[in-house]
């Protein structure tokens, strides 16, 4: 999903209450406000292989997964921050008529050009933040790639997994996530990519 910013200073309360009335959906970044636009069909297809195969495996749980249609208010010192996580897996939830969550044990996003360095410094920086996270997996979608944030006694650990024939274990929550599930129905060739290489190659090095 691509981004742009409103310049204004927006209290938490306007946010939400705008939030309610909206067509669109905004991010909110320590009074700073971030529109969100729609994805790409690719982007959509990985993000709900996700949710569609962590659901199935959580079924009859405790924890259950969320789409991007879910807030995810990060609270931290002075900090207040809310997201919209292309999948976030929840096992201690807020109320049922909250409009948000605030303790995620999983979040995914999936990466786009217009995105990447947001999910790769801005809401890594402040997912880790998050106490009951014990993981954070970063999913490319033009390549079954992934950048997974483990949590471990000594802090957060980056592992790689490449390859439609990888798995990420999930224990914490009793599943796995084989990344041909993650893959399922997108192609790797020229005519499965929406976005061109040369924009992935140079949001990558930016």
């Amino acid at each position: 999903m691509s981004t742009a910013e409103r310049s204004e200073f927006t209290t938490v309360d306007e946010y939400l209450a705008a939030e309610e009335l909206s067509d669109t959906k905004s991010e909110y970044i320590d009074g700073w406000v971030r529109a969100i636009s729609g994805a790409t069909v690719r982007h959509n297809v990985v993000k709900m292989n996700c949710g569609l195969t962590i659901g199935s495996l959580l079924k009859g749980k405790p924890c259950r997964p969320f789409d991007s249609d879910m807030k995810l208010r990060i609270t931290h010192r002075n900090s207040k921050r809310f997201y919209y996580p292309d999948l976030q897996v929840i096992c201690k939830s807020n109320a049922p008529t909250d409009i948000f969550q605030d303790e995620p044990i999983l979040i995914i996003e999936v990466l786009s050009p217009s995105t990447r360095a947001y999910d790769l410094d801005e809401k890594l920086n402040a997912y880790l933040r998050i106490s009951s996270l014990e993981c954070y997996v970063i999913l490319e979608q033009h390549i079954p790639f992934a950048i997974v944030m483990r949590r471990t006694k000594d802090g957060f650990l980056r592992e790689t997994y490449e390859g439609i024939d990888t798995k990420i274990d999930f224990p914490f929550i009793n599943c796995t996530l084989p990344m041909s599930d993650a893959y399922d129905g997108v192609e790797f060739t020229a005519s499965g990519v929406q976005e061109t290489e040369e924009a992935y190659d140079a949001a990558r090095n930016e």
